[in-house]
């Protein structure tokens, strides 16, 4: 299983930014199942939607930090 998963993580390496940033996404979203915590089909649609909007680039990302900092300043 390794040797497999090496080869698929080779093979991976060499694909476009946007196409590696999708696997990963995918890879994460599969370890975040949680069989005593159901999600809604109402929440995985919009998680859905959400993440199209920031792939499609519709959305300003902002840095955590620049978040973090800003509440920092707003509890001054």
């Amino acid at each position: 299983m390794e040797n497999q998963a090496s080869q698929v993580l080779e093979s991976a390496l060499h694909l476009p930014q946007s196409d590696r940033a999708f696997i990963a996404e995918k890879l994460i979203e599969s370890l975040d199942v949680d069989e005593d915590s159901p999600i809604s089909d109402e929440w995985l649609q919009e998680i859905r939607r959400r993440c199209a909007s920031t792939d499609k680039g519709e959305v300003e990302l902002i840095p955590a930090e620049k978040v973090i900092e800003k509440v920092l300043e707003s509890l001054e």
